[in-house]
């Protein structure tokens, strides 16, 4: 606490408007210090209602000035506590006055910035509240009324809890503000008697609202509106927490949201209150960018206009500082719409005050700092000027005086003798403001679309019976966003190919409002949108079914650096870690890869990244995956089962996931492996034996992630690369894994042991993992049979995956599969345990097994294929057809291999098969058809 005492802080004062009363304030505490007196002169004589305060708490104003001001507001609240019922009211007004007082006098004097000057007063509320609502409760529960309830009781106010909302719940209640109440009660608390308590907790409330709010000799506390509880025309004035909670559910609209950012528990049951409102986070927080909430607020705002006359250039007589253009609640506005659009996403943004709720934006990206530094200052500026018009008699006004006297009673309030100047200040203040905000709200006017051919328009006008468009909601904005979208889709290599993949994407789309609120508050989504119907049909279908994606885009992060495995594993634990239920867990998951899954895509089609730098992210997309939901499923499997008997299990990724290289389209091929350590049981309320209980946990892990959920599935997962395949068991013990790989396992599976990889579990059995598949590659590195093993499956691999197609850069000799089949086999005969291609190549270089030059020819094929293949899963799921995959298409596929053109990559792919199949034919001692 600041022990700096009063008069040592002061840095402004009033210019007494009424000089006589200004006069009379300054000889009544003649014994004050000079610059004090003339606070108190300047303060009196501008404002009726502070000079009659200072007259009736002169002596303890004069105690208090002595020294800080923190100190005095402190020992006023701790005064009340012992308070009985009978003298609180009593007690609670005498604390009023002297908190308005002393409040008013920071304020004017500049000792207090703006956000001490409404945390004092928002204090006191909220120690009237809690004050009056427990003894209250302690009152009900004497009489009876409260079935079951003690005395001791009445300290969590017997499962009631008010809210304070708007500003009180920001901490920000103005000079004279009422406070917003919302009153509520724990049903579950009282099981079958809760309509009983619920008439016992209507009684409190609305006593508690006569006790703060009636005028009696000694003035008022607080002025209450309990009108935003839900419903509140037909609602008593305390109802259930579950009641509020289902009417938020079923019928909560965007104001009720935008009101719930602040709403803070204030008095009574605080626990009970924070849990009330982590219950609502799922109304107030979307988990979408919710940009329909810019529409909502800009109705309200005109309706507010609408309703109160406020439309009209701004003019300073009777300018309303609060709800008139360029006032303190668009500043609000700007803010809560904002916090409610990405808040869901963003838990930081989430801030009740209106100065921090501005940091947090500006923090994260979504305003700019500038911005928001300006709008602080305008807001703080406002609230000043609004303080003073509520100084002058206590009243709760924000209009500016209707006459020039009036207005030049506020200058000189505010220590402005020039009241030209003054006025031009201010009106330039709420000039600015209105100007930083309009524009984000005010939708713009529809625009004339461009020409279209007659197949277009055709195309075009079939929209009007998509299931987006059902909604007049959905039709009045994308009439704005119409022309900007048919504009862009006319600039595509081929804009006919555009629209049509657009309109695939269209008719995909089960509903339009979200989805076409987020364009039209963002033009750069329609550019991209565009850029993907224009190269990628299929990811703009997919798209359509997954339009939550885009989200992402405009999130802040969309096109940093990739984080890593390391960075996504922890993002996505902690994501896990704030979501209660399993399922939820689960489906959660499924949203945030589909984020990342999209954006690797994105970044590949702009060419941010080449194929190589997908492959990798893809990979790590994955590693992640597995590494966070395995803790997971574990723990909802053990909670049921009792921990996994021993160090568990580890999950182990093989083939392309292991070497850490995966397209777009890539299912995961797995293997469990686990060390019971002797055990035979799990110890559990539900006991398993070890087999069946990793057995069962291994299927567990595949359905978390095949599971078709409401937002889709992770992955497919193939795990026949299980000792024994489909005949063998889903998990393996560490020792039978060993035994089967040194004994009965073939030469196929020792060479996808040379790409095996631990993604999750105990990292002391993974290290025993890893040493079991070095120990295997070094006994059957340089085998006799090896190469004539190798060369069999080579055979038949071909056979049964022939090449489909010319364009086919994964099946057939000389191809992704063949190099990879070489590279594995190099690795194994030289007993390395390089996992990619690339290191596996040079292995065999090291050892002898290959040349320079073969390992060159290699890799040229290899990389050429590898461009081809990942850039082909992110254009389509089928066999690539370059003549039909449309021009953005064939413009990719064609950049990212570095060709000129569709025929020179055709050669170029021609001749690098051949020459690899070529090489392969040497190394195995066989001649393929590599065609």
């Amino acid at each position: 606490m600041t022990q700096t005492h009063f008069a040592a802080r002061l840095t402004r004062s009033p210019i007494a408007f009424d000089p006589e009363a200004g006069a009379d304030a300054a000889a009544n505490f003649a014994d004050l210090a000079p610059e004090l007196r003339g606070l108190l002169a300047g303060t009196a004589g501008c404002s009726p209602y502070l000079k009659g305060l200072m007259g009736r708490e002169a002596d303890w104003l004069r105690a208090a000035l002595a020294g800080a001001p923190e100190a005095a507001i402190e020992a006023v609240l701790e005064g009340l506590d012992e308070v009985p019922l009978d003298g609180l009211g009593s007690a609670l007004r005498q604390a009023k006055r002297r908190v308005a007082l002393l409040t008013g006098l920071a304020d004017l004097g500049g000792v207090w910035p703006l956000e001490a000057v409404t945390g004092a007063l928002s204090a006191l509320a909220d120690r009237a509240v809690d004050l009056s609502l427990r003894r209250l409760v302690a009152d009900e529960i004497r009489r009876g009324k409260l079935p079951g309830q003690r005395p001791e009781d009445a300290e969590t106010a017997a499962g009631m809890v008010v809210l304070a909302m708007g500003k009180g719940g920001a901490g920000e209640l103005n000079y004279s503000s009422d406070i917003d109440l919302v009153c509520l009660f724990d049903q579950d608390r009282y099981g079958e008697d809760w309509q009983e308590a619920r008439m016992g907790f209507i009684r409190v409330t609305r006593k508690m609202a006569a006790l703060l709010s009636d005028i009696t000799a000694e003035g008022y506390v607080f002025r209450t509106d309990l009108r935003l509880r839900p419903d509140a025309a037909v609602t008593p004035v305390c109802i259930s927490m579950a009641a509020a909670e289902a009417y938020y559910e079923a019928q909560g609209r965007t104001w009720e949201r935008a009101a719930y950012i602040k709403a803070r528990p204030a008095g009574g049951d605080l626990a009970a209150g924070e849990r009330f409102l982590k219950a609502l986070v799922p109304f107030v927080w979307r988990k979408h960018l919710d940009f329909v909430a810019i529409q909502d607020a800009h109705d309200m705002r005109l309706r507010i206009r609408d309703h109160r006359g406020l439309h009209g250039p701004i003019s300073i007589e009777g300018h309303n500082m609060k709800l008139g253009p360029g006032g303190i609640r668009e500043i609000e506005f700007f803010t809560q719409t904002r916090q409610l659009i990405a808040g869901g996403r963003d838990p930081s943004l989430r801030d009740r005050t209106t100065v921090g709720g501005l940091a947090a934006l500006a923090a994260a990206g979504w305003v700019p700092g500038e911005v928001t530094d300006e709008l602080t200052a305008l807001y703080r500026a406002h609230r000043e000027i609004e303080h003073r018009l509520q100084m002058v008699a206590d009243a709760q006004t924000h209009d500016m005086p209707n006459s020039a006297e009036g207005v030049a009673r506020i200058a000189a309030f505010c220590g402005e003798g020039d009241v030209a100047a003054f006025r031009a200040a201010l009106k330039a203040r709420l000039e600015r403001t209105e100007a930083l905000t309009e524009g984000f709200f005010a939708p713009g006017a529809a625009e004339e679309g461009p020409e279209l051919s007659d197949s277009a328009r055709e195309i075009v006008d079939g929209w009007r019976a998509y299931p987006a468009l059902r909604s007049e909601r959905a039709v009045r904005i994308f009439k704005r966003l119409r022309p900007t979208l048919l504009r862009a889709l006319q600039k595509a290599a081929n804009p006919d190919e555009a629209l049509l993949a657009f309109d695939g994407f269209l008719k995909g789309l089960p509903a339009g409002v979200q989805l076409f609120a987020l364009f039209d508050a963002n033009p750069v989504l329609v550019d991209l949108i565009v850029d993907i119907a224009g190269t990628t049909p299929a990811l703009a279908r997919y798209l359509s079914r997954n339009a939550g994606v885009l989200d992402a885009v405009i999130g802040g992060s969309f096109w940093a650096p990739w984080p890593g495995t390391a960075e996504l594993r922890a993002n996505l634990t902690a994501t896990l870690a704030e979501v209660a239920d399993y399922e939820a867990k689960l489906d959660t998951a499924r949203r945030w890869m589909k984020e990342w899954h999209f954006r690797i895509g994105v970044h590949h089609l702009r060419g941010l990244i080449d194929a190589f730098e997908a492959g990798k992210s893809y990979a790590d997309l994955a590693d992640a995956i597995v590494g966070a939901i395995w803790p997971v499923v574990s723990a909802e499997f053990a909670r049921k089962h009792g921990p996994a008997p021993g160090r568990g299990a580890v999950v182990l990724g093989m083939g392309s996931l292991g070497a850490g290289r995966l397209n777009a389209g890539s299912d995961l091929d797995l293997i469990v492996i686990y060390d019971a350590q002797g055990a035979e049981t799990s110890e559990g309320t539900k006991p398993l034996a070890t087999r069946p209980y990793f057995a069962r946990l291994t299927q567990a892990m595949v359905t978390a992630l095949t599971a078709q959920m409401p937002e889709g599935r992770l992955y497919e997962v193939d795990m026949r690369l299980r000792p024994s395949g489909r005949q063998g068991p889903v998990a393996t013990s560490l020792t039978s894994f060993r035994n089967y790989q040194m004994d009965e396992a073939w030469t196929w599976e020792h060479l996808a042991l040379t790409r095996a990889r631990v993604l999750a579990g105990d990292p002391n059995l993974a290290a025993d993992l890893e040493a079991v598949r070095r120990e295997v590659l070094a006994a059957k590195a340089g085998g006799d049979s090896v190469l004539s093993d190798v060369a069999e499956m080579r055979k038949r691999l071909q056979a049964a995956k022939p090449p489909a197609g010319s364009w086919e850069a994964k099946n057939g000799a000389g191809r992704l599969m063949d190099i990879e089949l070489l590279a594995q086999t190099a690795c194994l005969r030289v007993a390395d345990p390089a996992r990619r291609v690339e290191q596996q190549l040079r292995a065999g270089v090291k050892r002898g097994f290959l040349s320079v030059s073969d390992e060159q020819v290699l890799l040229d094929a290899y990389r050429l294929l590898w461009r081809l293949q990942a850039g082909t899963r992110l254009l389509t799921d089928r066999t690539l057809d370059l003549d039909t995959v449309g021009e953005g298409g064939r413009a990719f596929l064609v950049r990212e291999t570095g060709a000129a053109d569709g025929a020179d990559l055709s050669a170029r792919l021609e001749a690098a098969v051949a020459a690899a199949a070529a090489v392969i034919d040497a190394r195995l001692g066989e001649t393929t058809d590599a065609a």
